[in-house]
C-alpha cells in the first residue's frame, strides 16, 4: 500500500513538507511491492497522497526533521497512526469508492471457491481462477440499500429509510438470492449490454419501493408489525426472518393482491429449536417437517418443491464465540449456500462471501433514488442493483445475532445439504451451529400441517403435532430468542 503522510507540514515551509515525507517513507520500504498488488485501487490511494508527498526526497529532509520539535513529531506520529488505521477498517477505501484487494487466499463464496492465487490454480472442478470471475460473480450478485424519495410508509411521513433500514435491505439481497439461483441458477451472470432477462428484470421488481411490488419495504414493514418492524426502528435477524415468513403467507393466500406477483416459488423454512433451543441452544432441520412443507406447497404428497430455509442464530452475548467462527466459514462451502444476514452491531449487511478471517458482504449503507423498473422494460438502467466494490470486516466482530440462508432445489439437494450439516455439527465439538434429525418429538417443532401454504411456525394445530402453542402465534419463547 502506498505510505501514508504524516501531519505537521504547513503550507509556508516546503522543508518541513519534505521532511515528512521523507520520514514516512523510509517507515515503509515495502510500499513498492505492495503498490503493485493493490493495483487499481492502490492507485487512486497514490493520486491523493501525492497532494502531501509532492517533496519526497529533497535534500533538505535531514534539516527539516532536526528542526521539529518532540511535540510537533508527536503529533505527526499519531496522526499517521489514525491514518493507517483507517486504511486498515476499510473505511478510507470507502471514502475512496474502491473496496479494499483481495489476498492470494480462496475466496468461498456463496458456495464457489475461487483460486485467486496463480499458484493453486489447479484441476479442482469445484473452483474457478482469477480475480476476474470472482469479481464478475460478486457484481451479478442483487445489491439493495438505502433509497429515499418513495412514497411515504404506511401511516408514516417517512419517504426515506436511511439510518434505520438496513436489516431489511440485507434480508432482501438474501431473498433476491435465492429467486436468481431459482430463476436463473447460480451461474448466472449480469450481461454488460442490454436487453436483460426478462426473469432478472421480474424479479428486481419485486423488490421495488412501493406497495405494487410484492417484498418492498413498505409491504415487510406491513408484515412485520407484530414482530417490532416500524418505520424509522431497526430489528433484528430473527424478527426479520419471521417477518418474510408472514409476508409469504399472506401473499400465497391472497396473490392477486399485489397484482398477481406475490406468489413466492418455493416453500420457506425458518428454522429453529426447541424449548431449550430458543433459549440459547442449537435449532433443529426436522427433514420430515421439510418434506411437509414442500408437499404441501405443491398441494401433492409425491411431489418435492425447491425450499428456502432460514435458520436465525445466536451466538454469543456481545461478540460471536470464536468456537463458532470456523463453522460459519464452513457454510459457505456449501453449494445451497444463500449467505448471512448480519453484520457489525446496528449495521446489518448481507455477508455473501469469505476469506481467510475474512467476511465478504454486500452493503446497504449506501444513499440511493428510489427507481421504479417495469416488468416489461428489458432495456432499464439497473446499475444501482449491483456494486463491485467489495468490502470486508474481520468475521470475529460481526453481530452474533444472525440468519444463516440456504436454497435447495429439489429432493437430491436437500438431501445433500442435510449430509453436509450433519457433518458439520459432528465437527463442531459439542456446540453445532444446528442440527439435522429425521423427525421431531411433540413440542419441539411448531408447524401446521393444514397450513397449507409451505410455510413453517404459523398458525399451531396442537392435534397434529403435538405442540404447546403459549400465545396463540405458533412460537414459544420468541422473547428468550430474539436479541437485537
Amino acid at each position: 500500500m502506498t505510505s501514508l503522510p504524516e501531519r505537521g507540514a504547513t503550507p509556508s515551509s516546503s522543508s518541513s513538507r519534505e521532511g515528512d515525507a521523507a520520514r514516512v517513507s523510509s517507515s515503509t520500504s515495502s510500499a513498492p511491492e505492495e503498490q503493485k498488488k493493490d493495483g487499481g485501487s492502490t492507485s487512486v490511494l497514490s493520486s491523493v497522497f501525492t497532494i502531501f508527498e509532492s517533496g519526497q526526497g529533497s535534500s533538505s529532509t535531514t534539516a527539516a526533521c532536526a528542526n521539529r520539535s518532540p511535540k510537533h513529531a508527536s503529533v505527526s506520529y499519531a496522526w499517521s497512526r489514525v491514518l493507517r488505521r483507517i486504511v486498515g477498517d476499510g473505511s478510507m477505501w470507502r471514502f475512496l469508492g474502491c473496496g479494499r484487494v483481495l489476498t492470494a487466499g480462496d475466496v468461498w463464496f456463496l458456495g464457489k471457491c475461487y483460486k485467486l492465487s496463480s499458484e493453486d490454480s489447479s484441476s479442482d472442478s469445484e473452483s474457478e481462477s482469477g480475480h476476474a470471475a470472482f469479481s464478475e460473480d460478486f457484481s451479478s450478485r442483487i445489491w439493495i440499500t438505502y433509497r429515499k424519495g418513495f412514497d411515504a410508509i404506511s401511516d408514516s411521513t417517512l419517504t426515506t429509510d436511511v439510518g434505520w433500514g438496513c436489516m431489511v435491505r440485507s434480508s432482501q439481497m438474501l431473498v433476491a438470492q435465492a429467486l436468481i439461483s431459482h430463476h436463473l441458477g447460480r451461474s448466472w451472470r449480469k450481461p454488460s449490454q442490454n436487453p436483460c432477462n426478462p426473469e432478472y428484470i421480474r424479479i428486481l421488481r419485486l423488490f421495488g419501493d412501493s406497495k405494487v411490488s410484492a417484498f418492498s419495504i413498505h409491504n415487510l414493514l406491513q408484515a412485520g408489525k407484530s414482530y417490532g418492524l416500524a418505520a424509522g426502528s431497526w430489528v433484528g435477524p430473527y424478527a426479520m426472518c419471521r417477518t418474510w415468513q408472514t409476508l409469504i403467507r399472506t401473499n400465497r393466500e391472497q396473490p392477486g393482491v399485489i397484482n398477481g406477483n406475490g406468489s413466492f416459488p418455493m416453500a420457506l423454512y425458518v428454522v429453529s429449536g426447541d424449548e431449550d433451543g430458543e433459549r440459547g441452544g442449537a435449532p433443529v432441520v426436522c427433514i420430515d417437517v421439510a418434506a411437509q412443507l414442500c408437499y404441501d406447497f405443491n398441494k401433492d404428497q409425491s411431489v418435492w418443491s425447491p425450499i428456502l430455509l432460514l435458520v436465525p442464530l445466536v451466538l454469543g452475548l456481545d461478540k460471536v464465540n470464536p468456537r463458532y467462527i470456523p463453522l460459519l466459514k464452513e457454510t459457505f462451502t456449501f453449494p445451497q449456500s444463500l449467505g448471512i444476514l448480519g453484520g457489525k452491531p446496528g449495521a446489518s449487511t448481507y455477508i455473501a462471501g469469505v476469506q481467510d478471517d475474512r467476511a465478504l458482504y454486500l452493503d446497504p449503507h449506501e444513499v440511493q433514488l428510489a427507481v421504479n423498473i417495469a416488468s416489461d422494460n428489458l432495456e432499464a438502467d439497473t446499475s444501482s442493483y449491483h456494486c463491485s466494490t467489495v468490502r470486508d470486516m474481520a468475521l470475529d466482530l460481526i453481530d452474533p445475532s444472525l440468519a444463516i440462508g440456504f436454497y435447495c432445489r429439489d429432493k437430491d439437494d436437500f438431501n445433500d445439504f442435510c449430509s453436509r450439516a450433519s457433518e458439520l455439527a459432528v465437527n463442531a465439538n459439542g456446540a453445532p451451529l444446528f442440527t439435522v434429525v429425521q423427525s421431531v418429538q411433540p413440542s419441539k417443532q411448531r408447524y401446521d400441517q393444514h397450513d397449507g401454504s409451505g410455510c413453517s411456525g404459523e398458525g399451531v394445530d396442537d392435534s397434529m403435532m403435538g405442540v404447546e402453542d403459549l400465545d396463540g402465534s405458533g412460537e414459544t419463547g420468541e422473547d428468550e430468542w430474539q436479541i437485537l
